[in-house]
């Protein structure tokens, strides 16, 4: 049953990257999928990332009790850890939670409703008109999205370390400048290109190929979350063990 599921969507791919037949309209639905997914989410990757950097950084001072450690060594821990993992990683779980299921549910809305055989009927290419749109606006919009988890939880984490005085402010902003490496940015955003990629198809395959009613709509809808973050944490884990 998977390697259908697997073959199924791998045949729908190939059809979404079909040459488009008017690129306006291409153009049009990408920036409207874009501000969905940008500025949509934008408030929620926010709130969550600005609460985990906080959180993490009490975490951290409070594992790291001995007086041969300097307290700037929490920014850095922070630091890293948000940019490898929990900026990109946690994100994209989020992600998938609000537009995969968003994604998933139009597109099969559209499905039993007959929309897509109708514009099959007039000689559309609707697996790319429909989806194409939302994969560019994935794999731009999702990075982006990232990026500013990552600012957000750092300064979560200053914050968080003043107000609760697990570390002070001047050594937070040391730590989070000593032994930086660039290299971890680049990682970070190749999860997210990857992120944005997997969140948008697996949401628009499994919407693009339900059948029967509004009740199995639900369910491919709920069927592509799972199946979203479960991809999402295997992708993580080969990107970590190619690129570290």
């Amino acid at each position: 049953m998977i390697f259908h599921h697997i073959g199924s969507y791998l045949l729908l791919l190939r059809s979404v990257l079909k040459r488009p037949e008017k690129g306006k309209i291409y153009w049009k639905e990408t920036m409207h999928a874009m501000n969905e997914i940008g500025l949509g989410s934008l408030g929620l990757i926010v709130i969550i990332s600005t609460f985990i950097g906080a959180v993490m950084t009490m975490q951290i001072a409070f594992q790291l009790v001995s007086d041969l450690i300097p307290n700037s060594i929490i920014g850095s821990i922070n630091r890293d850890s948000n940019i490898l993992e929990l900026g990109p990683t946690i994100s994209a779980l989020v992600l998938m939670g609000s537009v995969g299921s968003s994604i998933s549910s139009q597109i099969g809305s559209m499905r039993v409703t007959e929309q897509i055989d109708a514009l099959e009927i007039m000689g559309i290419n609707a697996p790319g008109y429909l989806i194409l749109p939302k994969i560019l606006a994935g794999i731009t919009m999702v990075p982006v999205l990232v990026t500013i988890a990552i600012f957000c939880s750092i300064v979560g984490g200053l914050i968080g370390g003043a107000l609760s005085g697990a570390v002070t402010p001047s050594d937070y902003i040391m730590g989070i400048q000593e032994g930086f490496n660039g290299f971890t940015v680049t990682v970070a955003l190749v999860k997210a290109l990857v992120f944005g990629f997997i969140i948008t198809s697996i949401s628009a395959y499994r919407g693009f190929t339900v059948s029967g009613g509004a009740l199995e709509v639900g369910q491919a809808s709920t069927k592509a979350v799972v199946i979203g973050c479960i991809t999402i944490l295997a992708a993580d884990y080969l990107i970590t063990a190619l690129m570290l």
